[in-house]
């Protein structure tokens, strides 16, 4: 399938589509909330929009600062990104109780675009159980730092119906089926451009009710390909 090669154009206007899509729908809340507070004179009533318009505008507020790192040029003065950093985003996005986030990792700076990689592929893992469950993320090879050439990434999603979501591995690769991307398809798409730019590949698979997905360097992935598999272990092909 041909590869597709957006127009940075039209790449930057779909990332913007996406990231209104994402604060669009705790935005409303906040006015909704306001629209209660001007004509309702009820105590409870105005209880009850104070605290929608609180958790709607922390909503809003950590989508934003996620976009802000996965998809835009956050400190781009230096060429890093803080892994502590890039956790406190992450939890951000897990505050209505459907997920729960577990983070291993050392605190250290990583390549901006491994960095914007893990969290894009924190998305990825979040389509994949979509009535909600686990996320486990862990980083490794970040020792050395430097360029990280070793640096590792294995997110495993757990949860009711999990499933690979629709799509993603031709979005990955830069082939979707359709020949073209759409907004609600750039995240997966942009998740593969950052990974071909840092040198990386994303492997995708399913065992029951989990969802694994690793990112490894070119060379790390080659070795594990020549090496010998482990007796009982699944094994998944590189998409990217």
């Amino acid at each position: 399938m041909a590869t597709v090669t957006l127009d940075s154009l039209d790449l930057a206007a779909l990332l913007c589509s996406r990231v209104c899509h994402d604060v669009i729908s705790p935005v409303g809340a906040i006015v909704n909330g306001l629209e209660v507070l001007e004509d309702e004179n009820d105590p409870a009533m105005h209880d009850f929009a104070l605290n929608l318009i609180r958790k709607s505008a922390r909503q809003a507020s950590a989508r934003l600062q996620f976009a802000r790192l996965a998809f835009g040029a956050a400190g781009s003065a230096g060429a890093s990104i803080d892994l502590g950093e890039a956790e406190q985003v992450a939890r951000g996005m897990f505050q209505d109780d459907k997920i729960t986030l577990t983070w291993s990792s050392p605190r250290a700076l990583l390549p901006k675009n491994k960095a914007k990689l893990l969290l894009n592929l924190l998305v990825t893992a979040m389509n994949a159980i979509p009535r909600g469950g686990a996320i486990e993320v862990v980083v490794t090879g970040v020792a050395g730092m430097g360029d990280a050439p070793t640096v590792a990434f294995t997110l495993r999603a757990k949860g009711l119906n999990a499933r690979i979501p629709p799509h993603a591995e031709a979005l990955l690769a830069g082939s979707p089926e359709s020949g073209a991307v759409e907004a609600h398809g750039v995240q997966t798409y942009y998740a593969g451009l950052v990974a071909r730019a840092a040198g990386m590949r994303i492997t995708l698979s399913i065992n029951g009710d989990e969802v694994t997905i690793r990112a490894a360097s070119d060379a790390d992935q080659e070795h594990h390909a020549r090496a010998p598999a482990a007796p009982g272990s699944r094994c998944s092909t590189p998409h990217i």
